[in-house]
């Protein structure tokens, strides 16, 4: 179940993505959403959704190899030094 969750948790984002290149592509061909007045507010829409969902997904799968130690050497988590 919890595999589940988790693949939704990141196609949610993914299919925001797609729609933010899609609006962003249509405006570049001149083709305007109904619900949009301007063409340059679709462009701005689309790449606000496509960086919000790129990033989301980026950041899930950062901090997934965070946890497993999969990333460089200045991205792991500094060991704390004993006090004295």
């Amino acid at each position: 179940m919890s595999r589940i969750t988790a693949l939704l948790i990141m196609v949610i984002p993914g299919v925001l993505a797609a729609y933010g290149i899609k609006l962003m592509r249509d405006m570049l061909f001149g083709i305007l959403q109904p619900p949009i007045p301007f063409l340059w507010l679709q462009f701005l829409i689309g790449l606000i959704l496509f960086a919000g969902g790129l990033s989301f997904v980026a950041g899930f799968v950062f901090y997934r190899d965070k946890k497993r130690n999969k990333v460089q050497a200045k991205f792991q988590k500094k060991k704390s030094l004993p006090s004295k």
